[in-house]
């Protein structure tokens, strides 16, 4: 098996930083490239739960800004480790813009955490990372981040 490109998406969560360290020793492992993708949330989806203070516009700025700063650190910390890096920042819905890209990229692999959004978020756009694992065109990686074990009834 040969992994040459490797796709993973990020909410910059605690589980995302966890799932990162698989990407990237995979990456270093497979001499893959390895690419870093923010999805902004289409906020169309969620426009009654914005409140009326707010204009759309300024918020999908601000996201789009916040997301640039948080993607250069993160891009910054994973190219001390792998030479080939791409970094991408899109708009959309998080599960459909990664099936997109790892269509396009032509990706081998996708790594991705499994806790990333809690409370309201979690409600109104449910788990990302199951919706990837059943759609993907390739393998998925998924990672727990720790001390979140399942817990027996």
């Amino acid at each position: 098996m040969q992994i040459k490109t490797i796709l993973f998406p990020t909410d910059f969560s605690q589980g995302a930083r966890a799932a990162m360290d698989y990407a990237i020793a995979l990456a270093q492992d497979y001499k893959a490239r390895l690419i870093l993708l923010y999805v902004i949330q289409d906020i169309s989806i969620a426009e009654w739960y914005i409140p009326s203070s707010i204009s759309a516009a300024d918020l999908v700025e601000d996201m789009q800004k916040s997301a640039s700063r948080e993607m250069e650190k993160w891009g910054a910390e994973a190219a001390l480790k792998v030479k080939d890096l791409e970094k991408a920042v899109v708009r959309g819905v998080p599960f459909v813009e990664i099936i997109r890209t790892a269509k396009e990229k032509n990706a081998d692999m996708i790594v991705i955490g499994t806790h990333g959004r809690t409370g309201i978020d979690h409600m109104l756009f449910g788990s990302t990372a199951e919706k990837v694992v059943r759609k993907s065109p390739c393998p998925v990686l998924t990672v727990r981040m720790a001390g979140k074990e399942f817990k027996m009834p």
